[in-house]
């Protein structure tokens, strides 16, 4: 499926810059985004989120770098702060030991 998304995607980008009308076309979709980009409605949008980005930076960033920096050093340190993290080295599945191909069929002789 990806194969098929990325030829159609391909095509779709050849067509856009390799042809006349595609070229036109892709004019046509720049100037399009270009506009609506400058008009004053989205760019309200712009400087709300802006503005709410700045002010969750300002109210939670301590607490994020905090918490960062509390998480950081207890992966790191080996200690046992959270007894749900797992220790370097003993990770398993939740649902059991893992299985390669070869396993699946024991008894297949292999060339």
């Amino acid at each position: 499926m990806k194969g098929k998304a990325a030829f159609v995607v391909g095509a779709g980008v050849g067509y856009l810059l390799g042809t006349r009308a595609g070229r036109q076309q892709f004019e046509k979709i720049k100037a399009w985004a270009s506009d609506t980009w400058h008009d004053p409605r989205v760019q309200g949008y712009v400087q709300d989120a802006e503005q709410a980005a700045t002010e969750f930076a300002r109210t939670q960033g301590s607490a994020l770098k905090d918490k960062a920096v509390q998480t950081a050093k207890a992966r790191f340190s080996g200690s046992d702060d959270d007894a749900s993290a797992p220790t370097a080295g003993t990770w398993e599945p939740s649902d059991g030991p893992l299985v390669d191909a070869d396993d699946a069929n024991p008894d297949a002789t292999r060339p």
